[in-house]
């Protein structure tokens, strides 16, 4: 068995080399491996403590383009017939990989999954977990609650993923939506061995908003039937305004509440362009056709 561990980086000097050891200490005398390091734009010395390691392979950016483009790039420099994807902050325990190791013969996905919250924040908790709902209801994936992207992975489904070629990319959803079988793995959450996460409160509704908007359009038929139904709204209200006027007449008494319903119905109209805009935006994204990630640096032949 032939395996290899991509692992995206970013500013984590002090999770390197403990990552390092680590790895070596759970697969030692067990298996033949390679770490492919992929440096996402560090500020820090990241880089410098990669290259202190011996026998690893990296790949370094220009800039920071983002996890999903350090998963993809990683992903491609691979060659072996077993691919593991994980973090190096220790929250993918290395301690799993020979459970995952022992059931890929049998699946062509190990994937982990966190079954507790301890530790996070309660509000960042409860929007994850209404987020993998929301997007059950609205597309045709099944999310996995506490999903993480540290996953085994058969060659197959590592060429199926790289085959995905979109700039837009939401990896949770990609895994979920090529199929193949998948066998999960759970456990405790686990925080940071060191260092602050990168992923603020904002950086993760956004990014959600880039998984709804990757894998569904039923924000714009939701955006559709809200138009409808306000469009009934104001015509009932005309009529109602246009009758009252020719029974009771004074129709400047009703100035306030007409005002009212101008600004609630330009919020759902906003909102409405807001959602299309998305789309639009991603689209253009999309045909500019520019590279997902620009690489300063490596140690491939």
């Amino acid at each position: 068995m032939n395996l290899e561990i991509v692992v995206p980086c970013h500013n984590e000097e002090k999770n390197i080399k403990k990552f390092f050891i680590e790895i070596n200490y759970v697969l030692r005398d067990k298996i033949d491996f390679n770490i492919i390091f992929v440096n996402d734009g560090s500020t820090d010395n990241t880089l410098d403590e990669i290259k202190k390691l011996d026998n690893v392979r990296y790949i370094s950016f220009s800039r920071n383009f983002g996890k999903e483009a350090a998963i993809f790039a990683g992903l491609k420099h691979t060659k072996a017939d077993y691919v593991i994807l994980m973090d190096c902050d220790f929250q993918d325990p290395p301690s799993l990989i020979p459970e995952m190791i022992d059931y890929i013969d049998d699946y062509d996905i190990v994937a982990t999954r966190r079954v507790s919250r301890i530790g996070e924040p309660k509000i960042r908790s409860f929007f994850a977990r209404n987020f993998y709902k929301v997007m059950n209801r609205l597309t045709n994936i099944e999310l996995v609650d506490g999903a993480r992207d540290f996953r085994l992975m058969k060659r197959i489904v590592v060429d199926a993923v790289l085959d995905i070629n979109e700039n837009n990319r939401f990896s949770k959803g990609i895994f979920q939506w090529i199929g193949f079988n998948t066998k999960w793995i759970e456990y405790e959450n686990i925080k940071r061995s060191e260092g602050e996460t990168s992923w603020s409160f904002w950086r993760l509704f956004a990014y959600s908003i880039e998984g709804i908007v990757s894998f569904t359009v039923a924000p714009l038929y939701l955006s559709t039937v809200i138009g409808i139904i306000f469009s009934i709204i104001s015509f009932i209200f005309i009529l109602f305004v246009v009758v009252r006027t020719l029974l009771f007449g004074d129709p400047v008494s009703g100035w306030p509440s007409t005002m009212s319903v101008i600004l609630f119905i330009g919020g759902i109209q906003l909102f409405s362009i807001g959602i299309l805009g998305q789309y639009v935006g991603k689209t253009y994204v999309e045909t500019k056709n520019r590279p997902k990630y620009i690489i300063k640096e490596d140690n491939f032949d």
